[in-house]
């Protein structure tokens, strides 16, 4: 146990980072409690909040809430950590749970942490016990950073230990708190909720599939034909996030599922979101409380923790926390998916009632040490020992960041430029300044281009109604531009809603694919996902009679990305085993050690040239096909740089001939976006950080880095100029510039991500070495080359 005398010499600002109410979770509740019970135990300490938002107009949230973050937006965690340390806050309490933060696995947290001055203590909302590499990776770097890492059960300690391999000393258990309540008769509160007289069963919490609670169901008849006199009372509002997906549809399946059993008369839902002292009234009126979840790996659980505390007769299922809890005779254990089980515990419950009351008093008495005063105070001490054990090491000199030492800071995406191109056709492609023109109608391109980048901004953006219903306008446009009887895409579209052909070039239908393909990859919606699916299948065979090479790069791009989502498709596969050894012969039949290249003429869309290659390489596993994209990405990239530093796109009035001179002149934002994603996949592969300098420096191009000093992105509206011209920028913000501006935004946000990611993965590689390298006696076996960053 930890000690539990207040300290009064501790910290005197403590931060809490996690959720907060009213946002609706149980993260939220938690720390909402603990930092209500911290500030009544700290006395003259200040406790405040920092919050992550899900939604982006935020909550209502009370004083103690001092800073917001949008959890997606990975600048916002560094904007948080300085924050803090300006605000000389002596320690931070992170509230972990994977799905609360941005980033693969929640990865976003770690720049957070990264950037702080101050200790960490970090609680553990969730401890998986065969998590993926990469949940693996985050949490063992936020176990690096962080001074103590606190558990609510002992089985958490013990998975920390054996499958993260943490240190014991940085290890606590701390219960989940409870409000302190007596210890009273259930009839005493019967009558409020109308249902004297009779036998309450309840179980409360935020409704999701995983509840189990139609299994409850499921052994009520059992329950009623001996305690007839039986309510079955469920508590609790739909889960923000799965009432957003699926609205009320696990709920009406629960009442049509009594209906059917015919238990609908002891059956009541109050559907909604209840405070703390309307919900101890309700745990005061049951006379049994059921958690019935289905998975065992759910190390924690605040609702049981209440019940238990309220001294309530507990009937569960053996997840983990649950049998840690009811152990001793404080509850009852049935199996998963039993409700014969359930039914016999709560008909042997009810029928004993000597053994249901001495049940409740040693649930009581146990979680006396569970009230958040308690819990409160066995923070404080930890937070007083971390601080006094960073104030006992020699204390390096605190040097603000400069500008080099931070990532760049770049605009956060906005679509209203997007939206304002767009009607209920598809998105049109021209404009004049920033007012559509509607003479020169739509095209398949720039559809295939606008599906791509409202799903990738799904991941920063939060208005996910408006993302789904653009998606849907993109993704029917591409559904009539398909022509069935040629089994090619149209392109051209006037504004009276006629084709202007029957056949669009070999490029539009290679971009279709690649719009179709990452929007079966990036979908969340099995009905986008379905919409998209039938196009691309039908049109992926033409594609294999192209000769135009960019044809089967943005073919071979929209193909990985469909295999990312159905990996085992071997028509597809083989569609992309023909294209890749195809546009990889013509890089061998021309390509030069001054000339990396496929033709004799750099023209446009360069960039997707070693992007497939890159893509098609790694996954072949093709060696001699991955350097050569890496190859002629370097060689672009170096012919397209001034020697001053800035991106320089080949113009399109001349391009560049081999032996020939180059074009400055008009240069095309399509060919920024090329650049970009090539130097993505070349992240993605080599870890270099050499690709993300490059892609930034393309992104800087559109911000005003480039030979006229002049910015082509428009703050004000969204939107992006339509290209450099030797005299200046092309004002007009048509579709294309303005989505190849979006799209590199966003890549550029994810590659930043990305990196934080390798970084983590890279700092536990090099612990595990360094650890290797100890008990091996060999120091040397401690250095770890990170390709492309300095030896540590």
């Amino acid at each position: 146990m930890i000690q539990t005398t207040v300290c009064r010499s501790g910290p005197r600002k403590i931060a809490l980072v996690g959720n907060h109410l009213p946002r609706q979770c149980g993260i939220a509740t938690f720390t909402s409690d603990l930092l209500n019970a911290l500030a009544e135990e700290g006395h003259d300490m200040e406790c405040w909040a920092v919050v992550m938002n899900d939604v982006p107009e935020g909550y209502r949230y009370p004083a103690q809430v001092r800073f917001e973050l949008n959890h997606k937006i990975l600048s916002d965690y560094r904007l948080a950590a300085d924050f803090l340390n300006m605000n000389q806050v002596d320690v931070v309490c992170l509230q972990h749970e994977f799905g609360i933060f941005g980033g693969d696995n929640g990865s976003h947290i770690i720049e957070f942490l990264s950037n702080l001055r101050m200790p960490v203590v970090t609680t553990l909302h969730t401890v998986l016990q065969n998590p993926t590499r990469g949940q693996s990776a985050v949490l063992k770097r936020i176990a690096q950073l962080s001074d103590r890492m606190i558990v609510m059960s002992d089985r958490g300690k013990e998975i920390l230990r054996e499958v993260y391999s943490i240190q014991e000393e940085k290890l606590l258990k701390i219960h989940h708190g409870i409000p302190d309540v007596p210890f009273v008769d259930p009839n005493y509160y019967k009558d409020q909720f109308g249902v004297e007289g009779r036998k309450v069963v309840l179980t409360f919490g935020l409704l999701s599939p995983g509840k189990g609670i139609e299994y409850m169901i499921d052994a009520l008849p059992h329950v009623v034909e001996n305690h007839p006199e039986v309510v079955y009372i469920v508590l609790g509002a739909t889960h923000p996030h799965v009432k957003k997906e699926q609205g009320e549809a696990y709920r009406f399946s629960l009442q049509q599922r009594a209906r059917e059993l015919g238990v609908d008369q002891h059956l009541l839902f109050h559907n909604r979101f209840v405070d703390l002292k309307e919900l101890c009234e309700f745990l005061g009126a049951a006379d049994i409380y059921v958690t019935p979840y289905l998975k065992r790996e759910q190390i924690v659980s605040g609702t049981l923790a209440y019940a238990l505390g309220t001294g309530k007769a507990t009937i569960s299922t053996p997840y983990w926390y649950a049998e840690e809890m009811l152990g001793n005779g404080r509850g009852r254990i049935v199996p998963f998916e039993d409700p014969e089980a359930l039914a016999a515990q709560v008909n042997d419950l009810f029928a004993h009632e000597v053994e249901r009351h001495a049940m409740r008093k040693r649930a009581y008495t146990y979680c006396r040490q569970m009230v958040w005063k308690e819990v409160a105070r066995s923070y404080l001490e930890v937070f007083k020992n971390v601080k006094q054990e960073r104030e006992s090491r020699p204390r390096a000199v605190f040097k603000a960041k400069t500008m080099e030492a931070v990532p760049r800071e770049m605009p956060q995406p906005k679509l209203d430029h997007l939206i304002r191109l767009t009607d209920d056709v598809g998105i049109l492609q021209h404009a004049k300044f920033m007012v559509p023109d509607r003479h020169h109608g739509y095209c398949t391109d720039d559809n295939a281009r606008a599906l791509i980048a409202v799903l990738m901004a799904q991941d920063i953006i939060h208005d996910s109604e408006r993302i789904t219903d653009l998606a849907c306008t993109y993704v029917s446009f591409l559904h009539h531009a398909f022509n069935e009887s040629t089994g090619r895409f149209r392109n051209f579209m006037g504004y009276d809603r006629r084709w202007v052909e029957e056949e669009g070039s070999q490029d539009s239908h290679g971009r279709a694919i690649w719009g179709l393909g990452e929007g079966i990859a990036l979908s969340r919606s099995d009905h986008l996902t379905g919409a998209a699916l039938s196009v691309f299948e039908k049109a992926l065979p033409a594609l294999l009679q192209f000769t135009a090479p960019r044809a089967w790069a943005f073919g071979l791009v929209g193909i990985h990305a469909y295999l990312r989502k159905f990996s085992g498709d071997s028509e597809v596969r083989r569609a992309r085993e023909k294209l890749a050894n195809r546009l990889f012969t013509l890089y061998q039949d021309c390509a030069t050690d001054d000339w990396p290249w496929i033709e004799d003429t750099l023209t446009y869309a360069n960039g997707k040239i070693p992007q497939a290659l890159i893509l098609s390489g790694q996954w072949l596993q093709r060696g001699d096909m991955l350097d050569a994209g890496l190859r002629s990405l370097e060689w672009l990239m170096y012919i397209q740089t001034d020697p001053k530093g800035h991106f320089v796109p080949i113009g399109n009035h001349g391009w560049y001939p081999r032996g020939g001179e180059r074009a400055r002149f008009d240069q095309q934002p399509i060919e920024a976006l090329g650049m970009i994603e090539a130097c993505r996949e070349a992240y993605n592969v080599t870890k270099d950080d050499k690709w993300i300098s490059h892609a930034q420096r393309c992104l800087d191009w559109f911000l005003g880095r480039n030979d006229l000093q002049t910015p082509l992105y428009d703050y004000l509206t969204g939107g992006c100029c339509d290209g450099l011209n030797a005299d200046g920028s092309n004002r007009n913000q048509g579709a294309e510039s303005t989505l190849a501006w979006i799209l590199s935004l966003l890549h550029l946000h994810q590659l930043r991500a990305m990196q934080v990611s390798a970084e983590t993965a890279g700092n536990i590689d090099l612990q595990t070495c360094e650890k290797e390298a100890v008990r091996s006696g060999d120091p040397a076996a401690g250095i770890v080359p990170i390709r492309g960053r300095k030896n540590v």
